[in-house]
């Protein structure tokens, strides 16, 4: 899958040995153990929601996926034939007008959903994050995507499906797929574009965490905060 990121990082660094070594090197949080890792597991939360909000919100936009070749949703493999035959055709039009539609799907459920999203992330607790240590770079986004992968598609679905409908989606798709399966010697198709379009936003949400993550892990000048520049200066001894 491709794959977001941003202060959530701050949780790869912590096992509960690591949040108690992190208080004893934050000034401000070492005067009580327990104090301080509350402290930083909010910190943690807080980072995360703002990684969030800063990338994925992005995505939101007009043209937040369309626009953007890193996470722009293509026609799925089945119907790329569907492409090539309406172009053939001099049908192109259509093809880009459904591609287009697609997108624009995606950037309205993204917008609907990103509050289900920031709400799996700061549901995390201490526990989840003693049990991410240091490792990848993208190891914080790895975390958060193995647990919140299938709740988040589960939220995501019926908000796909009601976009396809806000924005017409499911009337452009109708006519061009009519459109295809007139056309002599095609197999008729009939996809789940829900289903598939689904998958892809979480895809791109998950790829522009990604993205704010390793940002703030290998630029010191993206660490905004206090706690974001302690917990990564231990980051950076590793």
């Amino acid at each position: 899958m491709k794959k977001i990121v941003l202060p959530l990082v701050f949780i790869t660094l912590f096992s509960c040995t690591g949040l108690q070594q992190i208080a004893n090197q934050i000034p401000e949080l070492s005067s009580a153990t327990g104090a301080g890792q509350t402290q930083i597991a909010n910190g943690l939360k807080e980072a995360l929601k703002q990684g969030v909000d800063k990338q994925v919100s992005k995505l939101t936009k007009t043209d937040g996926f369309f626009g953007n070749p890193l996470v722009k949703i293509g026609l799925p493999p089945e119907l790329e034939k569907v492409e090539k035959g309406l172009r053939t055709a001099g049908l192109g039009n259509l093809a880009d007008e459904g591609i287009k539609a697609l997108n624009r799907a995606a950037e309205d459920a993204v917008k609907e959903a990103t509050p289900i999203f920031i709400n799996a992330i700061t549901s995390m607790t201490i526990a989840d994050a003693s049990n991410i240590l240091m490792g990848n770079k993208n190891a914080a986004t790895q975390y958060l995507e193995k647990n919140t992968s299938t709740s988040l598609y589960t939220k995501f679905n019926p908000v796909i499906k009601q976009s396809f409908n806000k924005v017409g989606a499911d009337k452009i798709w109708k006519n061009l797929i009519n459109n295809y399966n007139t056309l002599p010697m095609v197999k008729k198709v009939n996809p789940d574009l829900t289903d598939y379009v689904t998958k892809e936003a979480l895809n791109g949400v998950f790829m522009m965490i990604e993205k704010e993550e390793l940002n703030i892990r290998n630029n010191v000048s993206a660490r905004s905060t206090d706690v974001l520049k302690s917990v990564f200066a231990l980051q950076d001894k590793k």
